[in-house]
């Protein structure tokens, strides 16, 4: 099995477990790039993903959502000129991040493959791209990292990244991360290390689960 990010060949079966819905779910690690990913049999069905998405209630008057996407706009717009123009990539049926860079003073394009299945903005280049709680839904995370290196303008354009970081692979079995059926990828900071150095970023960790990628 290669990893779906590296195509790297050195990858074991890392876990597995039985879904009282899903039914078995196997896990393998890339021993390169430190990916933990989803075999492939397992993935959802376009109609059962998008369903599970349907559920979620990340809307502007849920300040708990709120609060967390602020780990992820105060980092990302302290490195933005004034007026820049941003992409938020997999926004869902609303993007609250849209309003906040806003106020801000930034403007904010929308693509979700589910909800803004827009690809004209795919073709567009960005000052920045946002990307909060997409990157474990990667069915195919080297396509989709290609697809944001390429959304960003040259020099200075910049990435943020919101995702649950794998800290201490010993707990993962336990983790809660991965008893979403549509979290299918995990990352460590060696992961988006692999990343930067891959498609030539800095790499830098500003709060627990953010990563800022800057070209």
């Amino acid at each position: 099995m290669n990893c779906p990010l590296c195509e790297s060949h050195s990858t074991t079966a890392f876990f597995e477990k039985v879904d009282p819905i899903h039914g078995i779910r196997k896990y393998f690690k890339c021993h390169d790039c430190l990916l933990i990913f989803l075999l492939p049999e397992a993935h959802l069905s376009p109609e059962d993903e998008k369903q599970r998405y349907d559920q979620h209630q990340n809307n502007p008057d849920n300040v708990g959502y709120v609060k967390s996407l602020k780990k992820l706009v105060v980092p990302l717009s302290s490195k933005l000129r004034p007026a820049s123009h941003g992409l938020d990539f997999g926004c869902g049926p609303q993007s609250v991040l849209k309003l906040m860079f806003e106020e801000l003073g930034h403007s904010m394009d929308l693509y979700d493959p589910f909800y803004f299945n827009n690809e004209e903005v795919l073709r567009q280049r960005y000052d920045f791209v946002a990307c909060t709680e997409v990157v474990e839904h990667f069915y195919s995370p080297q396509k989709e990292f290609i697809t944001l290196n390429n959304l960003l303008k040259t020099q200075g354009s910049v990435l943020g990244i919101m995702t649950q970081l794998v800290e201490n692979e010993n707990d993962f079995r336990d983790w809660w991360y991965h008893r979403d059926p549509t979290h299918v990828c995990f990352y460590r900071r060696e992961t988006f290390q692999w990343i930067a150095s891959w498609k030539r970023f800095t790499v830098e960790y500003p709060d627990a689960n953010i990563v800022i990628l800057t070209k």
